[in-house]
């Protein structure tokens, strides 16, 4: 099974090729002139990232429809156009128990994959503290069902349908859009570095800049995409075969690298390695890596846009055989490579750098907000530090205030009515000295007893 084409034709594309077998196509040729390749093991193609954010979920629904038998026998009896309307989705309610349950499980991962991820984004721009409603975010996935988090319905399926045909086909605008982003990016990075150069050294950039771009121009002429002498070629060089005996069949199948009898877009990528090694060498400081990958990409759009009638993205052996027969391919036009064909025009450029100077200006203006809104906080910070300073100035001296001079005696205590002589005759001699201060601030002088003392009376006397 082909899982890249699968894939890469998304939605309904994607289901309607579930049932391509791996069948070689009937070949008529001469088996002396060309050498079948060796047999080896077969081995399951390696599944293709499409690119969506959903794509694990996508490959993973399709693989278990894949493995129901019903819905591959109305799948092969379904044409396009009804399953673009949703009719093949109505036939999940005929599939086996254990495919629905296994749907059911993998929608159920996805809506808690999709919680994780809105729980994470929340918690980078800092909103920890604010309830999420899932619900309300959900909603942006078109791709399920956000109502129903638990069972794999047919809206479900009608939703994976319609979400990856639109995303896939606006595939290939995003990316032209992103290249051209990319190739005005770096030719303003050249123009503001030659600006902070002297006139000398300016000068001698400039007549670098040109002697790479006319090197990297320098190559032998690269044949047309899908043309005879390009298919020629890859018959010559890669497969090792006598171009005289080129055949459009023979060709097919041995590019056809699953067997599934259609070129898709990456098998059709493969052809032009050999066209795009004329143009770039990646030990080249002239050739960049993401313009040949950009012109990798223009052969296969022409070539598609060319040979593929029905527009369901791969090209069929009946559509690469009627393409050989036309004027084009035996007798096709030059082709013009990205070095000829710049991505963006003058006045594309101008709005780009207009573009670039209002967001430099709009930063430089927040910047200088937030520059002036941090002095701000410092000053604010600062009148904080003398206010808390004079507070503390100001209880230091209120306790200063508080704390005495000189400490009071201590307090006596003593049990009962038994004073000890020595601060009995302590006190005595406080309340004396008292009593003299007080009388010598009123001019009063102070009578002092003499001691009495005990006399023995004279002899006779009693």
């Amino acid at each position: 099974m082909c899982w890249s084409r699968i894939l890469l034709t998304a939605g309904a594309l994607l289901l309607v090729q579930l049932l391509c077998l791996a069948e070689g196509v009937p070949i008529s040729v001469d088996k002396t002139k060309v050498k079948e390749p060796e047999k080896s093991p077969e081995e399951p193609p390696a599944s293709v990232d499409t690119g969506l954010h959903y794509d694990r979920y996508l490959r993973e629904v399709i693989d278990f429809l894949e493995k129901d038998e019903h819905f591959r026998e109305k799948l092969h009896n379904t044409d396009m156009e009804d399953i673009k309307q949703g009719k093949l989705a109505k036939e999940l309610d005929f599939v086996s128990h254990h495919v629905r349950t296994k749907l059911d499980e993998l929608k159920r991962q996805e809506v808690n994959r999709l919680r994780t991820l809105i729980k994470a984004k929340q918690d980078l721009e800092g909103g920890n503290d604010i309830a999420v409603d899932h619900q309300a975010l959900l909603k942006q996935f078109e791709y399920l069902n956000h109502m129903n988090p638990h069972t794999f319905e047919v809206d479900d399926l009608d939703r994976l349908i319609r979400s990856a045909t639109k995303d896939l086909e606006n595939f290939d605008k995003e990316r032209h859009d992103e290249f051209k982003t990319y190739e005005m990016t770096k030719e303003h990075d050249r123009r503001e570095h030659l600006k902070t150069l002297g006139e000398d050294e300016r000068k001698k950039e400039e007549e670098r800049y040109e002697e790479m771009r006319k090197k990297h121009a320098d190559h032998p002429k690269v044949n047309h995409p899908g043309s005879q002498n390009q298919l020629k070629e890859v018959w010559e060089e890669a497969d090792g075969l006598d171009p005289e005996d080129f055949d459009p069949k023979t060709f097919f199948s041995l590019h056809d690298a699953n067997g599934d009898g259609y070129f898709d877009e990456q098998e059709l990528e493969a052809l032009f390695t050999k066209e795009l090694e004329k143009i770039y060498d990646p030990t080249n400081e002239e050739d960049d890596m993401v313009e040949m990958e950009e012109e990798r990409l223009r052969m296969r759009e022409h070539v598609m846009n060319e040979v593929d009638s029905d527009k369901d993205r791969l090209v069929s052996l009946d559509e690469f055989l009627v393409a050989t027969k036309k004027k084009e391919f035996l007798e096709p036009d030059s082709w013009e490579t990205l070095e000829q064909n710049q991505a963006y025009t003058d006045e594309e450029m101008r709005e780009f750098e207009e573009h670039l100077t209002q967001q430099e200006e709009d930063l430089n203006m927040r910047s200088f907000d937030l520059q002036k809104q941090r002095d701000e906080l410092e000053k604010q910070q600062e009148q904080l530090n003398a206010q808390k300073m004079e507070l503390q100035q100001a209880v230091d001296h209120m306790e200063r205030l508080k704390s005495p001079k000189m400490e009071p005696p201590p307090e006596v205590h003593v049990e009962g009515n038994a004073v000890p002589e020595l601060d009995l005759e302590l006190h005595l001699e406080q309340d004396l000295q008292s009593q003299e201060h007080h009388q010598q601030l009123n001019h009063v002088p102070v009578q002092r007893e003499a001691p009495q003392t005990h006399q023995e009376p004279p002899p006779g006397q009693p």
